[in-house]
């Protein structure tokens, strides 16, 4: 009996060239398993073309509110953002995608699980933990990286070793952006985005929405609620929050909202250049953190900063199974306790414009914030704290005089 290999399988060329590979050089039962985490339209007609392929079995799984409920909703809660852009939407999608792999690997008594990242990327890391934190026995198989049997260099090649194991594919050799979608984000890497110097093709690139030049000359108005961090309605209607990402994703990208440039420093040591499309995202994470802002004290603020910083290198670094990351997202899930209310904004060619916070929470005091003065809060008070709070730069610039040394 042949052994049996799990296939992460996309539908795209590589994956579709690496069914008859597995088959030829390991001589693998193959099963494919195509994760949904809201590709849409990519996953059109993927049945027929892994049969096609020599596939014994396809596999297509809806993990597209398992991935908003569990792997979303942590990193929005923790504020985590990568080198202050990127809003992680390939890096947490991996994780999801590496458990639901080894549930079918269990399931089908497989002895292998087998991807198409590449060897320069970040995605090898990111699934290969994954695999290693819940399986450490399945073997991983990693084509792209096995150049000795993996002679393949290019999309032509990949075409021309289909055709020659009888896989005929309406595939084309033309080069076009390299793209990873899901409800989250899509994005884009390849042609003109290898050359910093150069400028991106708005018009060419963009999926999910306009350029801000593209957007209406008339803002729109939003409001959204959520409860203890998470979102549970726009505009007045209640929906779960993957209908909540597909709304956002909707009034984002005709807004030309969550546009990103960046050059960002991989896992693996080099820098790479991409564009992402995150119009929901960008507004879900704006509209929590604004209500943050009104509940949050400060202290809570500063130390949730870092660990959101902390979160996004997890994440980002493929560590999703891992007690830190269990242990920061316990601290974050302990701060959302009152992150509760409602939350108004105005999207306008590109900005999200705050229009009203309100949250029963809410450690806002106007008698206290207003210039006016209020019970809590006598003005004399603020002497002694501003003597004892500058006494250590007091203290230096007395001691710099007492040694001929002037601060300034």
């Amino acid at each position: 009996m042949k052994e049996k290999v799990v296939l992460a399988y996309s539908g795209g060329l590589d994956t579709t060239a690496i069914i008859p590979w597995l088959k030829e050089h390991f001589d693998y039962e193959v099963i494919c398993c195509c994760i949904d985490c809201g590709q849409g339209s990519e996953l059109d007609g993927l049945e027929e073309r892994a049969k096609l392929s020599g596939a014994s079995k396809l596999y297509i799984e809806d993990l597209v509110d398992d991935f908003c409920d569990n792997y979303i909703i942590p990193c929005v809660q923790a504020g985590a953002v990568y080198e202050n852009k990127y809003l992680l939407g390939t890096s947490m999608a991996r994780p999801a995608i590496a458990k639901r792999l080894v549930e079918i690997a269990r399931k089908e008594g497989a002895s292998a699980i087998c991807h198409g990242a590449t060897g320069k990327g970040n995605d090898q890391i990111r699934f290969e933990l994954g695999i290693k934190a819940l399986a450490p026995d399945l073997k991983i198989i990693a084509p792209w990286r096995m150049t000795d049997i993996w002679t393949m260099q290019s999309r032509e090649d990949e075409i021309e070793y289909c055709k020659q194991h009888g896989i005929h594919l309406p595939f084309s050799a033309d080069s076009s952006y390299s793209r990873d979608r899901n409800l989250w984000h899509i994005s884009h890497e390849g042609l003109e985005l290898e050359d910093p110097a150069s400028e991106p093709n708005y018009d060419h690139l963009l999926v999910l929405g306009v350029t801000p030049q593209k957007a209406p000359d008339e803002g729109e108005y939003v409001t959204m609620t959520f409860e203890k961090g998470i979102p549970v309605s726009v505009n007045g209607e209640k929906m779960k929050v993957s209908d909540i990402i597909r709304k956002l994703n909707e009034l984002g990208g005709k807004h030309g909202i969550g546009i990103v440039d960046i050059v960002e420093n991989r896992v693996v040591g080099m820098k790479s250049r991409g564009v992402y499309e995150t119009p929901g995202g960008t507004i879900l994470m704006e509209a929590h953190q604004q209500l943050e802002e009104l509940v949050l004290d400060r202290a809570t603020m500063e130390t949730k900063k870092d660990m959101g910083n902390k979160m996004a290198q997890i994440v980002y670094e493929g560590k999703w199974f891992t007690p830190l990351r269990e242990a920061v997202q316990a601290f974050v899930e302990s701060t959302q306790q009152y992150v509760t209310g409602e939350v108004k904004f105005k999207l306008y060619k590109g900005n999200i414009i705050k229009a009203g916070t309100t949250s029963p929470y809410s450690l806002y005091s106007e008698s206290l914030a207003s210039f006016t003065t209020g019970e809590l809060y006598d003005h004399h008070d603020a002497d002694g704290f501003i003597t004892l709070f500058g006494l250590p730069l007091k203290v230096r610039a007395m001691k710099m005089a007492e040694v001929g040394k002037s601060s300034i």
